[in-house]
Order: structure tokens, then C-alpha cells, then sequence
């Protein structure tokens, strides 16, 4: 449970429970920005885009890729509903470098209005997947 120094945060998808836990702070991809929220944060909705989800826990960072999804922000609570979510540990380069280039293949044939939007979605989210997974190969060195 989250005490007067630390906000309870829950990321969840339709996949299920990503995490779930008290945090010191917690850092989102908002529509509009990178949000930062502490404990006391004043409420908000906001939409999420593809990125990063950081949750500064007492016991260190968990890294969460979201395909995009909706942020609540309460004074005790943070809740992520996410599209799609991944733990940092779990995200497939080569799995995002294929959905990458299958998106840009779709963006170069220019098929219909649908299939645009959707291929400039899909090159989002792996665009948002490479960068983390390159985010955290410096972190790691």
C-alpha cells in the first residue's frame, strides 16, 4: 500500500496486470508530453502515445512499453490502460524492426486511407519500441 511518500500505481492491458505497487514517482508518454507524477499529484486524464512507461519504485526502475492507451492520475493512484503492454525485458528487436519495415512497405504502396493510418500507428509503436530498447542498452552499459 502506498504511504505519504509514495503513489500506488497499476499498469494494466487487456493482456492483464503489468504492475502493480507503491512508486516514488512515475513517468508517462502523454499525447501532449513526457509527464512526470509524484505522490499528491493533482488529477488528470490524459491520453497515453507509444512509449515509455517509467516507475521509479524504492527498489529501482521498471521499464514498461505501452502502444498508447489512457493515464489517471488521482492524489494516491496512478492507473495506466494500456493498448498493448510489454515489460522492458520482454520487448523483440527483431520483432520491432519487422513491424517497422512491413509499416513503412505499407506507407510506400499507399493503398488506402485506412491502411495509411494504420501502417503510421504500427511505425509509431516500433518506432517507440526501438527507441526504448536502445534507451536501455545505454542504460546497461
Amino acid at each position: 500500500m502506498a504511504d505519504a511518500h509514495t503513489i500506488q500505481v497499476d499498469v494494466v492491458s487487456a493482456e492483464g496486470d503489468i504492475f502493480s505497487g507503491p512508486a516514488e514517482m512515475v513517468f508517462a508518454p502523454g499525447s501532449e508530453g513526457e509527464l512526470g507524477i509524484t505522490p499528491r499529484h493533482a488529477p488528470l486524464l490524459t491520453l497515453l502515445k507509444a512509449g515509455e512507461v517509467r516507475v521509479k519504485t524504492a527498489e529501482g526502475e521498471h521499464a514498461i512499453f505501452v502502444g498508447g492507451g489512457a493515464l489517471e492520475v488521482q492524489p494516491n493512484k496512478v492507473t495506466v490502460l494500456a493498448d498493448t503492454a510489454v515489460r522492458a525485458k520482454d520487448l523483440d528487436e527483431a520483432a520491432a524492426l519487422e513491424a517497422k519495415r512491413r509499416a513503412e512497405e505499407a506507407l510506400a504502396a499507399r493503398h488506402e486511407k485506412i491502411d495509411i493510418a494504420q501502417a503510421q500507428a504500427e511505425l509509431a509503436r516500433a518506432a517507440a519500441q526501438l527507441k526504448m530498447i536502445e534507451r536501455l542498452r545505454k542504460v546497461r552499459s
